[in-house]
Order: C-alpha cells, then structure tokens, then sequence
C-alpha cells in the first residue's frame, strides 16, 4: 500500500481483528493449517475464503468454526503467508477454533459486483426441516442473493468440506464486518450458534455517513474506498490513486476552503458511491432498503453485541441491533456489552486504556476478550450451549467511574426518568419553564463552531478522539450555548436513554440542532499519569460524554423533509444514544447546544434547498436561532 490513507485504512480496520500480541511471532504458522477456498455461492459467483484449521484436529479431536466476512481484505494472500494472530483474540486463537475469513462480493480477491450495505432480500422465516437438510432458506427468487445467503452458503460448504469441523459455526467482525455478521445471522443456516456482531453498521442514514440526516463530512476521505468498484479479482489495492490529495495538513481550512458540497463532485464525478449519497438526500428506498434493522426477526441462535461508548462511527448500531432483536425474538439468548472504547479498540490491548485525555483503567480490553468474549464463543461452540454462560444481559462500563457494571435489562427497570430544563439564564433546572423566555444566538456557516481543536485529526480516514475531547473551546465562542447545574453535592448517574425535546425558532427556513451532553470537572481536578498531552490540564475539563446532531429539515418525517416557518416556535425532538456515566460529587452536568459542528457535519444553509449536496455558495446564509425555556433534556437516572 503505497498511498498513505490506504495504509491507515488497513491500521484502522482489517487488523482489528488480527491485532492482538501474541505469544511469539511464528505462533500461527505453527499451531494451524492455511488452505485457500473460492466458495461457489447458489448463483455461481465465487468468493475468496481462507481457512485456518488448527494442526491438532483429527477425526477425535474437533473444532467448531469462527468466521467473519469482510470488505476489508483477509490478506495476507498465498498459501503460505501466514498472519501474527487469527481470531477476535489471542485467548480465542490460543483456545483453538477453524479460523475463516472471506473477502465478500465485489472486493479484493472474490468475484462479484460490489454494493454497500446489501439490500436483505431473505424471507424471513425461522429454519424449516428443509433447511436442515441443506436446502437455502426460502427466498424471493432461487438465485436472490444477499449477505445472508452468502453466509449461509459458506457455511454449507464450510461444513462438507472441511474436516475434522464439530458442526458448530460462529461468527464475528467490527465495523462493517460487523454488518455482515448480523446481516449473517437473519435467516441462518442451522449450524450457526454464535453471532457477535461488533461495532456494526446497521444504516448509513444513521450511523457512518450520516447522523439522523444530516452528512458526515469528516468522512469525505472515505469514499475511494466505498465507491470505486474492482474489475476483476485482486489482492492489490485497487483505489490509491483515487484519494484526494489535498497538499494541506490542515483538514478544518481545506474543507473550509473546499465551500458547498457540490465542489466534491470534481474529485469524485466518476465515485458511484458519492454520487448516489448526492442524489438520495433523504431517508428514501435507497437507504431504507439498505437498513438490517427492518430484518431482525426469527432470530434463534445467541446474540452478543458489543460497542464502544465513545465510538464516533458506529454507536447508534450496536446499540439498535440489541434494542431490535429484543424486542423482536423474545427468548433468544441476546446481550450487551459496552466498554470504554473507541471504534475497535477492544480487539487490542493498549495497557493504560484511554480516549482522548480521559484513562479509564489498565487492560480492559484483555478483561473484555477474556471474561466476557472467550466465555461467549466457548460455551456455544464448544461447552453446553444451553446459555447459561454465566454473563449477564448487559455488561456495560460506567465511564465516570471506571468499572463494569451487570444488569439483567437494559435499559435497567429501576432505571427513573428525569427532565433537565434549558433555563434562559444558562441554568439547567429541572423546573420546566413557560417557554416565554429564551437564550438565542447567530449561527453563521461562514463562521461554523469546529468540532475538534486537533487539526492533525481532521484528515484521517475518520473522527476519533473528539467523542471525550474537552469542550471549552465551544463552550466559550458565542454561537454555542451552555446549560449547567450547580455543583454537585451528591453523585448522578444515567443510565440509559437520552431525548432532546428542544422548542426552538429561527429566522431562517432550515437548520441544524447539535446539542452535547458535558462532564465538568472541578477546577482542582489532578492530571492523570497517562495524558497524551501535556498540555491540557484536567481542572475545569469539560469532557464531551455523548453528543448528536439533528437535521432540521426531518424533524417530523425522514423520508420527507420541510422547511421551517421563520420565527415559528417549532418542536425538534431527537434521540442522543444511551449513556452510562457518574457525574461525580463536585463535577457539573452541562448541555451545549448549536448549529455547526465543522467539518464533522456538513454545513446547512440555512435557507432550505430541495438537496444541500447541490446547494450554491449564495444559498448560504446567517440566522439567529433561539432556544425557548421549556425545552428539556430526558435522561434517564440510576439510583
């Protein structure tokens, strides 16, 4: 990989899975067997497959498989290229399962045409006795195809043709191998028993590349690897010379400089995946399509899915995947966990486990592959498979006060709902106010509020330390309001759901709501012995906890949006993603609010248009935005 974003593409992704430090550096190429595969699928297209079956395995000594699906590549490629580590971990690896991985259609050395997020066309139907003599699910056509039949086929084949296998898969992957993995698990061949999906795209209209519409411009560098398609097979990188190369080391002024988004389309003209974003604004068939949530019915086999709480690209998945499936397939064996986090970063242990500048404690990500992750694989692939495993429904770390916590539901029963008021006054009360006063401010989208203040950042593949970055210097510019409570005298704790029910008016006929969910800390707040930089003092830190945007434009419809009347008192109701933190005696709870977030978030005009990726530089303009006393922040509160 010669380009540089290629490079921290494959640092960022395919060695998620492969990352971890293993026991010395031949331990694969000593302990399993590679065999390369191109697996027919029903239609004829054939899919690259690598297979690692332990050495020890034999007639009376049996493994289960462990497989995970990628776009990512399964390199190293060739018989005898053998890589550090398989598995989602060194504890699993070192346990021993048949180790698959498979490039999936349309990328790298498989066959096919490449589509992001592929449409489920499955039936969705629970496994029938014809299934279980290894006939395909029942399906629209008898060569539709989609990722779940793709799984289920590999499985078929996995299971005839590799011996010395037990006759139980299960599967893993983050990010989008993470979409693969749950979209494997609807309509599953009867020898799955395991699926955890990590991290997983569930919608690109809500997580990724977008956030309840509204685009995601810090992930403008992505698109060469998403939207170019390969013309044949291949274990070379296809897609170097299609970055843009910006000549800048500062991504906020390039993007600045960059103006409407219609200037992208002279880097991407010929990027299919860019050109159909620009020309499906709105939640439409196109997106809808695209979305695994619809199709998590009839799932039967166990379920563990794991997220990070400050992962920027995919927490709205995670967490909707475990909501769905839920409240769709009672009965089934269905958890949670999440710890502190990063996209990924519980597949690699870093020691003293940090984001941003905040250290939540040492080896979590070892406590994680070990107590949660290996019990969960070996249980349902190698012990009982009954489930009881002896883990809990959620597992999920408390960010304020560094520890896991169990719970038998989630969100827990106990848990009490409580409305915080946006007080005129920068107070956050929780009496309600009579909406007849306000705090107000001029958004300007040639002045947009940054969202980070580390520029080195701003042109990685994309988003990362911003989800806990310090706040201060929003909070401090005039365009971005503040609400804190006092000091607190005893410690809070939510858990659970957050809902932004903001009454608000503007003078112009669109915008944006960003509203943030802030820890501060006490002024003699001590530095902690891990800070990656030095120069950030704790004391008075305002650490971003959760945070989300809404387009105002879909307010009330996704699918079809609307402007605003100007200077109407309108509702802009939306959901921020679950949140587990202690605010601690002597910290604030705070809610900032505001309009841009650049260039994380595109930029709105504020003059409604048909389509901002079309909009013109003219289209762009200023708006006083006011915020009424009766808008509330709803969390939920653990006692």
């Amino acid at each position: 990989m010669k380009n540089w974003l290629c490079c921290l593409l494959l640092i960022a992704y395919a060695p998620l899975v492969r990352s971890q430090t293993t026991p010395a550096a031949n331990y694969v190429r000593d302990n399993y067997r590679k065999t390369e595969y191109k697996i027919p699928m029903r239609d004829g297209t054939k899919l690259h497959t690598t297979v690692y079956v332990p050495k020890d395995a034999s007639a009376t000594s049996k493994y289960p498989f462990l497989m995970q699906r990628t776009c990512y590549s399964v390199a190293p490629y060739g018989p005898d290229a053998y890589p550090a580590a398989v598995g989602p971990s060194g504890t699993l690896m070192r346990d021993k399962y048949i180790v698959v991985y498979q490039d999936v259609r349309g990328r790298w050395a498989s066959e096919g045409t490449w589509t992001n997020m592929t449409p489920t066309v499955t039936d969705q139907q629970p496994a029938t006795a014809s299934k279980k003599k290894g006939k395909a699910p029942a399906r629209q056509s008898a060569l539709a195809v989609d990722e779940s039949s793709d799984t289920y086929d590999t499985i078929e084949w996995l299971l005839k043709n590799v011996p010395n296998n037990n006759g139980r898969v299960g599967q893993w992957g983050i990010s989008y191998p993470g979409f693969y993995t749950i979209a494997g698990a609807v309509a599953a061949h009867p020898a799955l028993k395991a699926s955890s999906p990590q991290a997983p795209v569930s919608d690109f209209f809500f997580d990724d590349f977008h956030h309840n519409g509204a685009f995601i411009q810090a992930y403008l560098f992505t698109f060469p690897v998403f939207g170019i398609q390969h013309p044949q097979p291949t274990t070379e990188a296809w897609y170097n010379n299609e970055f843009i190369k910006t000549g800048s080391k500062d991504g906020f002024q390039w993007q600045y400089d960059l103006g409407p988004l219609k200037n992208v389309d002279k880097y991407y003209k010929d990027n299919f995946y860019w050109q159909e974003t620009v020309e499906h604004p709105n939640y439409d068939e196109f997106w809808q399509k695209r979305s695994i949530i619809p199709h998590l019915k009839n799932v039967k086999h166990a379920l563990m899915t794991v997220g990070g709480w400050f992962d920027a690209e995919d927490l709205y998945g995670p967490l909707t995947i475990y909501k769905t499936v839920e409240k769709n397939n009672p009965g089934t064996y269905n958890t949670l966990v999440m710890g502190p986090f990063g996209h990924g970063r519980w597949s690699r242990e870093t020691g003293h486990t940090t984001h941003s500048n905040i250290y939540f404690g040492d080896s979590i990500a070892t406590f994680y592959q070990r107590n949660i992750e290996a019990k969960f694989f070996n249980h349902f692939l190698k012990g009982p498979g009954d489930g009881k495993t002896g883990l809990p429904e959620a597992y999920l770390f408390n960010t304020g006060r560094n520890e896991w916590k169990t719970f038998d539901k989630w969100p827990a029963a106990t848990a009490q709902t409580v409305q915080f008021s946006l007080t005129s006054n920068g107070q956050l009360a929780q009496q309600v106010g009579s909406g007849g006063k306000f705090s107000e401010f001029i958004s300007d989208p040639m002045k947009p509020v940054p969202y980070t203040e580390d520029n080195t950042t701003t042109q990685g593949f994309t988003p990362f330390n911003y989800m806990s970055e310090d706040q201060r210097f929003a909070s401090r510019r005039p365009d971005v309001l503040t609400f804190q409570t006092d000091v607190l005298t005893e410690d809070l704790t939510l858990g659970g759901e957050i809902m932004a029910k903001l009454k608000v008016s503007t003078t112009g006929t669109d915008a944006d709501w960003v509203v943030k969910l802030v820890d501060v800390y006490p002024p003699d707040e001590p530095n902690h012995a891990y800070m990656p930089n030095k120069n950030i003092t704790l004391g008075n830190y305002q650490q971003m906890v959760r945070s989300e945007v809404m387009r105002g434009r879909f307010r009330n419809s996704f699918e079809k949006p609307e402007p605003f009347k100007a200077g109407e008192v309108t509702d802009v109701n939306f959901r921020l993603q679950d949140v587990l933190h202690t605010f601690k005696k002597g910290h604030r709870m705070m809610i900032q609010v505001q309009s841009t977030w650049f260039p994380l978030i595109d930029r709105n005009p504020q003059k409604y248009v048909d389509n901002i990726f079309k909009a013109n530089a003219d289209d762009f303009q200023k708006a006083t935005h006011r915020v009424y006393d009766n808008s509330v922040i709803e969390v939920q509160v653990l006692k």
